[in-house]
């Protein structure tokens, strides 16, 4: 059930009464990876007339679908979703390119009249969103890039990312050692700037009026979920899904080829790893995934109204919705 702090915007809903613009409703559904988001947010936007706005990362790509444990075509059918298969795998999404297709998905689904949700389990795509970041306006530097792609080369992509923690430990907290495209983004803006990238996130005027809604497992309980769904990932056939992608002319090195399950099954392909060991590699990925995720969406974060996913029940959490809808509706009445 809800949490009654006196610090969450639930129960003290906030805008400009100054300002003719109303704030826009938006349901935020967050937690770590496997822990049952996509599931209850079809749940709640078929019964609250909502539409999904993904932000989750993994899902923007086409033809990467079982690794992402991307929605369902069904899902997809019953509910309106957004943000998914909006691009090529070699094609690469930035935080402000999300950030743009994000506010405007949410203002259609709000002028259509439904309710918009904004699910996922990317931290910083959800931040950019809620806390309304004004993005670093560095544009890209490509002498510069190329350079640090050639050092990542001599130093290997874990010696340019304790480079970047040397230089804003912030940063480098949040990102992936694996994840060479951010690492190197992050340095191109602090030698552009000279100031740490974590230091150059603004904030815009905040032009929505969030319920933020979390779920957890105890951790024993969730990875064993992870396991398991790795497991069916690849009884569904990852290793095809992989080896189409090569096929197809995709890089092995693209960013996006980097994320779990797909550099370990490249690797398998390659013959560095077998194919138990790649599986073994993904949980452990997965697992140390699931603990920077928790830097994300912190349990004593007051503004996030956490739920516990093993002891779910659908019609409370709708009903809380409702109230905070009611709550929101009169208190603009009244402004």
């Amino acid at each position: 059930m809800l949490s009654a702090n006196k610090n969450s915007d639930m129960n003290h809903p906030v805008w400009d009464t100054q300002s003719e613009i109303r704030p826009l409703p938006l349901v935020v559904i967050v937690g770590p990876t496997g822990v049952g988001k996509t599931e209850l947010s079809i749940q709640l936007a078929l019964h609250l007339n909502g539409e999904i706005v993904s932000a989750d990362s993994r899902l923007f790509y086409r033809e990467m679908d079982i690794g992402t444990a991307k929605p369902g075509l069904e899902d997809r059918a019953l509910v309106p979703h957004h943000l998914i298969d909006v691009a090529d795998p070699d094609q690469v999404w930035s935080l402000a390119m999300f950030q743009k297709a994000a506010m405007q998905a949410i203002q259609a689904i709000q002028t259509s009249g439904h309710l918009p949700f904004l699910v996922g389990g990317t931290g910083q795509y959800v931040r950019a969103i809620v806390d309304g970041w004004a993005l670093p306006e560095v544009k890209p530097h490509p002498k510069l890039r190329s350079a640090l792609e050639h050092w990542a080369e001599e130093i290997t992509p874990q010696g340019l990312h304790d480079r970047l923690r040397i230089l804003d430990a912030s940063s480098a907290e949040r990102i992936d050692a694996r994840n060479l495209r951010r690492t190197i983004r992050a340095l191109e803006v602090i030698l552009t700037t000279g100031k740490r990238f974590s230091e150059q996130r603004g904030q815009q005027k905040n032009l929505y009026h969030t319920c933020t809604l979390g779920l957890f497992r105890p951790r024993d309980e969730l990875y064993k979920r992870i396991d398991i769904r790795i497991e069916k990932m690849i009884e569904a056939g990852l290793v095809s899904e992989v080896q189409s992608l090569l096929n197809r002319g995709y890089s092995p090195d693209l960013p996006t080829l980097s994320a779990i399950g797909y550099h370990e099954i490249i690797d398998h392909l390659s013959g560095k790893f077998s194919l138990d060991e790649a599986v073994e590699q993904m949980k452990r990925r997965t697992r140390i995934f699931v603990r920077r995720q928790a830097n994300w969406f912190k349990i004593t974060d007051p503004n996030i109204h956490w739920y516990d996913a093993q002891h779910l029940s659908h019609d409370q959490i709708m009903q809380d919705i409702r109230y905070w809808l009611d709550k929101y509706r009169h208190a603009y009445d009244q402004a």
